[in-house]
């Protein structure tokens, strides 16, 4: 079981690297080093050796492999990622870089998307090296570059050209599951993610005719591209459910004492109150635009007129989402992926599945554990082109009244201490089984 000096080390280690910024604005402009050395000095004092990787200067991964008990089990990967998102300070309570350690929590930027976990694992690894801990089959640790944009300097680099270092690696284990969400009616659940929808990302361009603003224009760039945009935003897209859609909704019925009607699943969400929120950005694919681009001076109509759009494809959605972005984008506008990666689904009758469930369980045994699939994506897309099955699992157990999705690219974000304790238990207790 965790140590005393893990459960203090877990909190050093969250703050210590959300002093570090790594933000990632996209187009290459981050460096995610500091934070490396800083992952692979803990490391090394947990008496591994492990490797620094980079695509491009400045943007370093770290790898290293802990060896298992059974040799003849399959390997798992563990893996988080080091870089955040942009935070603007002057819209927050606290310096989103400061780390600051106040009131039994730990603020900034990166608290829980996801350097809480990135401390999570270096703590139970040092634990382990002090208490002379193996696992039973291998474990690969991997800390990140780039997943907050591309992930070409990060997983996707590491999965193309460092596919070695994950030999044996059936299954892997990340962010976004097993936090504590509240119901509102004392019902405490713990969702533990079994799939992703895949990630669309979009680029828009009308073509017209450009000319002077006074004058009539029926091919105005602008217009085409401004009425393509509002179909898409206004569109309804029909009801998708997946494997993992269908088991949370089954089993959150079951929780709920809902008769499951999954031919009318609209009717279920709504009876499922707030738990809904769960599932229901994942019961469908989506498509929002996001960003516009026309024009350089008021009085001329550009020729040419662009708009992006993140859309999230559900597994097996894909053929559906190209042909309705076919239709509602029309004869005027084309469409391109300025970024695409695959859905996942990870199956929740597995073993690991099961003894995630159960560490969760020992530790929050008035936790109701069940799958859900995400609304975004991870490094886990990156990762599953060596074979690699993932799940989202980075327990944390959290006060009524924090919400904690809310907070993920959110301002203010902060993860309570003790809810990084819980999440060292959980975690040391799964990978020791694992």
């Amino acid at each position: 079981m965790a140590d005393q000096q893990a459960l203090d080390e877990v909190v050093r280690f969250t703050s210590d690297l959300i002093r570090i910024d790594t933000t990632n604005r996209g187009g290459g402009d981050c460096r995610e080093r500091p934070a490396a050395e800083y992952a692979a000095e803990q490391l090394a004092g947990a008496g591994l050796a492990p490797l620094m990787l980079e695509r491009t200067r400045g943007r370093t991964n770290v790898v290293a492999r802990i060896e298992g008990t059974d040799p003849s089990a399959d390997a798992l990967l563990v893996h988080g990622h080091l870089d955040v998102v942009p935070a603007e300070a002057a819209d927050w309570s606290v310096h989103p870089f400061s780390g600051e350690i106040r009131d039994g929590v730990v603020w900034g930027r990166g608290a829980v998307d996801m350097k809480n976990m990135d401390a999570m694992i270096l703590a139970v690894v040092r634990g382990w090296a002090r208490q002379g801990v193996r696992p039973r089959r291998d474990l690969v640790i991997a800390f990140t570059a780039d997943e907050e944009a591309s992930a070409v300097d990060g997983s996707g680099f590491l999965a193309d050209e460092h596919p070695e270092l994950f030999e044996g690696c059936t299954e892997g284990v990340s962010e976004s599951g097993a936090f504590t969400f509240h119901d509102g009616a004392g019902r405490q659940i713990y969702p533990i993610a079994a799939g992703e929808r895949g990630t669309g990302w979009l680029k828009l361009t009308a073509r017209g005719r450009a000319g002077h603003g006074s004058k009539v224009n029926k091919e105005n760039a602008v217009t085409r591209l401004a009425a393509a945009v509002t179909r898409i935003g206004e569109h309804e897209w029909p009801l998708r459910l997946t494997p993992t859609v269908r088991a949370a909704l089954t089993e959150l019925a079951a929780l709920y004492g809902i008769e499951t009607h999954l031919h009318d699943v609209d009717a279920l969400l709504e009876k499922l109150g707030p738990a809904a929120q769960l599932v229901e950005a994942t019961v469908r694919n989506s498509a929002n635009p996001t960003m516009l681009e026309a024009g350089y001076k008021l009085n001329v109509i550009p020729g040419e007129a662009v708009a992006y759009v993140d859309g999230r494809c559900l597994p097996g959605g894909e053929d559906e989402f190209r042909a309705t972005l076919d239709q509602l984008t029309g004869p005027d506008v084309d469409w391109e992926f300025s970024h695409r990666e695959v859905a996942l689904q990870a199956p929740v009758d597995s073993t690991t599945y099961a003894n995630m469930r159960a560490a969760v369980e020992e530790f929050a045994p008035e936790g109701h554990v069940v799958p859900y699939c995400m609304s975004g994506g991870t490094d886990a897309k990156q990762f599953s082109r060596l074979g690699i099955t993932g799940y989202g699992f980075a327990p944390l157990k959290l006060p009524e009244g924090f919400d904690y999705q809310a907070l993920f690219h959110g301002v203010d974000e902060r993860v309570p201490v003790e809810a990084l304790h819980f999440g060292v238990r959980v975690l040391d207790r799964f990978l020791r089984t694992a």
